[in-house]
């Protein structure tokens, strides 16, 4: 368990308590599917009581990313992404995985007890080979990197999709192994499934969204530039009139992530009954728009904030990182010591 340490009596006591860790990706601006499909639930993570750890992770982002100006660009958005829909530095700590050198020391440390096999089955590997990328040795070790992002804090707790818990399974297994090698020194993580609460979201062509197919939403976009984003959401040529299935129409799935369930059912109601009444694409999509507006209005105007005060931004990540830091050496320590390094 997590380590939480205070004065009592002038007595130093440390009491166990539950560490959560996630990553997050620097893939430049985050759009609806990352808010709906993880940062959303980081965010309320906060409220557990435990400590809690969010890096982002620039040390994975170097095995597809060649870029340097744009990676830093990449890690900073992401930053004030988090701080700006209310991730709180008083509750969390925020830190790049650059700031942590130790977590390439326990890497290579688990690379010398994790067999080959072990990685040449990961599902991410393969994926992206099937899908054209060039393997480099970064990608086939990347399962190793993760582990190592997990065990150096004495992570307890990883809250994943179901796309990411065969990471979490084999930062077990590495554990699993150094500790058979050298004694207990890591702690197990488990994952905890996010389920319903990981909202799938469509891009704006019904697939799903995503950078890569250009049908992604961004999180902040607001104005003209956001009509015209979600007036590109697909629909047919059926007239209003005519009676459809709510759960056949792409405008309504977009609906169904910001209107709470009361003003959604009348939607639905009048979009399955059809008549005078039922609405038009053309109001579904409006209705998205001002929806957007409403629920990231503050949100927006706290990254203008923060855009106008880097040097906070800065002051928070190096701040995590010192905490981080100080965690991922006591882990580093044993772990060095355990396997004859000290």
């Amino acid at each position: 368990m997590g380590r939480l340490s205070h004065s009592q009596a002038g007595v130093t006591v440390v009491t166990a308590m539950t560490t959560y860790l996630s990553g997050i990706q620097p893939s430049g601006l985050q759009h609806l599917g990352n808010y709906f499909g993880a940062i959303r639930q980081h965010i309320e993570l906060q409220a557990e009581a435990g400590e809690h750890f969010y890096f982002i992770a620039d040390y994975h982002a170097l095995t597809t990313n060649r870029d340097p100006a744009a990676l830093r660009e990449c890690v900073r958005e992401t930053a004030i992404t988090y701080l700006a829909l209310g991730l709180d530095p008083e509750r969390a700590t925020l830190f790049r995985q650059s700031d942590v050198p130790e977590v390439t020391e326990l890497t290579w440390l688990l690379a010398s007890v994790t067999g080959m096999g072990l990685l040449e089955r990961a599902h991410s590997y393969k994926d992206k080979l099937a899908h054209g990328v060039k393997p480099n040795v970064g990608l086939f070790t990347y399962p190793i990197l993760m582990a190592a992002d997990i065990l150096a804090y004495d992570s307890d707790v990883v809250p994943v999709g179901k796309d990411q818990v065969q990471h979490v399974e084999m930062a077990q297994d590495m554990a699993g192994y150094f500790n058979g090698a050298y004694g207990e020194v890591f702690t197990r993580p488990e994952y905890r499934l996010a389920g319903e609460a990981f909202t799938k979201v469509p891009g704006l062509d019904g697939q799903k969204m995503s950078k890569t197919y250009g049908n992604d939403l961004w999180i902040f976009e607001s104005g003209k530039r956001l009509k015209k984003r979600v007036g590109k959401l697909v629909t047919d040529s059926r007239p209003p009139e005519e009676a459809k299935d709510p759960d056949e129409i792409l405008p309504m799935d977009f609906l169904a992530l910001f209107l709470d369930p009361g003003e959604l059912e009348e939607w639905r109601g009048r979009v399955r009954e059809g008549g005078a009444e039922a609405p038009g694409y053309g109001h579904m999509k409006m209705r998205v728009v001002e929806a957007m507006e409403e629920q990231f209005a503050p949100a927006r105007a706290r990254r203008e904030e923060l855009l106008a005060d880097p040097g906070r931004v800065d002051e928070i990540l190096e701040q995590g990182g010192q905490v981080a830091g100080n965690r991922a050496r006591e882990v580093r320590e044993r772990a060095l010591a355990a396997c004859g390094l000290r």
